[in-house]
This record gives C-alpha cells, structure tokens and sequence, in this order.
C-alpha cells in the first residue's frame, strides 16, 4: 500500500508540513492518530469543509485513525483566522446542537465503527478551565511577538482583534496537547489559514509533554475569478441536503469550469489517478462527460449513489447528456444508469395560489424564497443583468411580478437563474 502522505501530495490535499520526511516515516506504519477541527458554527457543514474531510477518508483508508474534533469549546470563542471581523457567538445551546448535527453528516464520510475513528468534542476540557491555572500554565509558554507575526493576526490588527480572538491559539494549541496526552494523537490537518494555529500546538505539545507531533495544512481552493470554492450565486453550498437538494448539489459540480476538472477529480472522488489525468485532459465537448462524472461521485459520497443518480437523470433529462451511449471509459457507477434508465425530475418548490392573487409576487422575491439566489439583492441583479428566465421567456425588469397568469394549464413553470439553476414552481391552493 502506498504512504498515505504520498497519496495526499499526488491527488494535490498538501501545502505545508511541519517535518515531512518524519512523517512519511511514521505514516509508512499502521495506526497513527491524528486530527481534523470542524467549530460548529452551524447545523451544516458546506462544500468548503469537503477538502479535509476528503483528506480523513484517504488517511484512514490507508489504516490510520481520524478524530474528528468538534470545537464545542472553541466556537465560543470564534477563529479570527481568514476573517476580517468577528464572528457573531452562538448560546451554548445552539454550539451544542450544531456539534450533533456534524457528527451525523461526518458520518457518511468516515466510519466511526469499532473505534475507527473518533468523534471528540473539546468543549470537554475548555469549558470548564480555571483561567488563573490556564494563563499561568499554558499562557506563559506563548510569545506575543511569534502571535502578532501570524499573517491571521496581522490582517486584523487593521480591522480590530478583541482579546477574546486573540486567545484562539492558545486554545487550539491547547486541544493539540490534551488529544496528544489522551488519544496518542501525533498530526493535526486543516486549513491553509491555520497554520499558525496549528504549529502553536506542535510547539505547545513539545515544551509541555516533551513529545514530537506534526502538522500539515491543505490548500485554499479558490475558483478562476479569486473567490473562495464552493460559493454560487444562491450562497453556500451545503451537505444538509434540506439547505442544499442533492439535484442542487450535482449541478454545482456539473457547472465546474473545464480547467479545475483534473484538479477536483482529484479531490473529491475516490477514482484511481490515472483515470482522473484521463478524464481531466479532455477536451471540449468530451470534458462534459468529465464534469458529470465528477458530479455523480461527489453526490454520491455526500447523499447516496441513488441520489446520486436521480440527480444525474434529471439533469441529463433536463440539459442532455454528455455521453449518452457511454464511450468514455470510466470507473464510476455512474455507467449504470445507463441501464437503470431512472425517471427524475428537477426540484419542485411549491408556492400558494393566494399568495400570488392581487398583484402577484416580485420576481426577486421569488427567486429568493426558491433558494435561486441567496438575497432579494443578489436576485435584483440577476435580473437586470439578464440571467433570469420564466420558462422561455426572459425577465429584465426587476420589479416583474409573477402572477397565476405566468404558470401553464398544469399550474406549473420554471423558474431559471443562469444557465443551469433552474426550479420547477407548483401553484397549490
């Protein structure tokens, strides 16, 4: 079996490391723990935490043990790290339900069975800390220098940083060393943006406990135009597949620019690298096959390979296929639905008779409720910048209210934002 460490750096999930060559010696042999941190600022994850979760499959696939650390603890405090103002804080009681709602979604990704991976929340030992001890111990082994020289730190001493944030890696270094000390846990992967945090705890983990432990950041993804991965016009993208449909979610893959395929290939499938490269360096209109195989196994992982291929037919039904006959070789289960031949449909959003009688419903304000466009702004520009449709029919004018007069005999039309988000609107009484 191949080094772990050399299967992350072929598929492109490495950036930094803090000793490589020592931990490609001890990845070489079974059983290392180590640990990823998801803050529960939300009941959901999104496609921007998929990169190390993907990072956690390919690791423990190699036969070592994740823990998934849920910052219970740390979430209220709030990670300055990659922001420009400070997080809003959360109860306790919704930091807690947030933590329950990730353990379900992590699930689908890692297996949690007989001790395979871990589930650990640092709100276990942060919460109850004596701030006297905690300053005096562990405060006093931190250079404010070394701190202020982090580029996290540096971006928000020109916006403002409360002490509260300034605090964040001594709490992260803090979880390195207690998941050390209990678990035997010898790495810790994250973000790019991280990095200090996390050499914090290499550095903290080895004057306490006099121990060597590593650390490995993974790039930040960004698309064509600078913003972040996993953004679209409609928000986030998320797992939950309530806040994100999983037909949703295959559209954003299938929408990947042809120049990224290879690299998310990589990423966010399970496919062998040889076919990724093959895949990836195809070109127009063969590429289309490409991306709608990487959509099939992203849906997949994240909602099921059925989802997967509802999701699948119904955006070939809706758009057509890229290989519908299935010439190009490939790996994936996406090539049984070419036998399945399932009957689906893109997402149906139902709306009110009575809300549309009068003077109907602003068009922005639709689009807003249909999840089409994440604000009444947002979908206001859309509009006037000619990316909305009702069926055939573009729809400039911003203040356009829709009627019952829009819908056909059936009580139904489709809403279409761009070129491939699209929603079918149900009139019902």
């Amino acid at each position: 079996m191949k080094n772990a460490l050399d299967i992350l750096q072929e598929r492109g999930f490495l950036y930094q490391l803090t000793d490589e060559a020592g931990m490609r010696e001890r990845l070489d042999k079974p059983n290392a723990t180590f640990y990823v941190g998801f803050d529960p600022t939300g009941s959901s994850l999104h496609i921007g935490h998929l990169l190390p979760i993907m990072g956690m499959r390919w690791l423990q696939a190699c036969g070592h043990r994740p823990i998934a650390l849920v910052g219970g603890g740390t979430a209220m405090i709030g990670d300055p790290s990659g922001k420009t103002e400070a997080r809003p804080l959360s109860t306790v009681e919704t930091i807690d339900h947030n933590a329950a709602c990730l353990k379900k979604q992590l699930s689908k990704f890692l297996d949690f069975s007989e001790g395979k991976a871990l589930m650990v929340n640092n709100a276990d030992w942060l919460r109850n800390l004596n701030l006297i001890e905690f300053l005096r111990d562990i405060g006093s082994l931190f250079s404010v220098p070394r701190m202020l020289s982090q580029e996290s730190v540096k971006m928000r001493l020109e916006t403002g940083l409360s002490f509260l944030e300034f605090s964040y890696p001594l709490m992260q270094g803090y979880d390195f060393y207690i998941l050390n000390r209990d678990y035997d846990c010898e790495f810790q992967f994250g973000g790019q943006d991280q990095w200090g945090n996390m050499t914090a705890g290499t550095e903290l983990t080895r004057r306490l406990a006099n121990k060597t432990v590593n650390a490995a950041t993974f790039p930040l993804l960004l698309k064509s135009d600078g913003t972040k991965f996993g953004k679209t016009a409609g928000g986030a993208v998320w797992l939950d597949p309530d806040r994100t449909s999983p037909f949703d979610y295959y559209q954003f893959w299938r929408n990947t620019e042809d120049s990224e395929v290879a690299k998310l290939l990589g990423l966010f499938t399970a496919l062998p690298m040889d076919e990724v490269n093959r895949l990836g360096a195809l070109t127009p209109p063969s590429i289309n096959r490409a991306k709608e195989i990487l959509a099939y196994e992203a849906t997949a992982l994240a909602h099921s390979h059925e989802e997967a291929m509802r999701a699948y037919a119904a955006a070939g039904n809706e758009f057509g296929f890229a290989d519908p006959e299935n010439k190009i070789k490939t790996s994936s289960r996406i090539a049984e639905t070419q036998t399945i031949r399932l009957q689906a449909d893109i997402p149906t959003f139902e709306i009110k008779r009575d809300e549309l009688e009068d003077d109907g419903l602003p068009i922005f304000i639709l689009l807003a409720k249909t999840g089409l466009s994440q604000s009444s702004s947002a979908a206001r520009q859309l509009v006037k910048g000619g990316g909305c449709s009702i069926d055939d029919t573009k729809i400039t004018d911003e203040k356009y209210r829709v009627t019952v007069k829009d819908f056909n005999d059936e009580g139904i039309l489709t809403l279409k934002a761009g070129k491939k988000s699209r929603k079918r609107i149900r009139l019902v009484d």
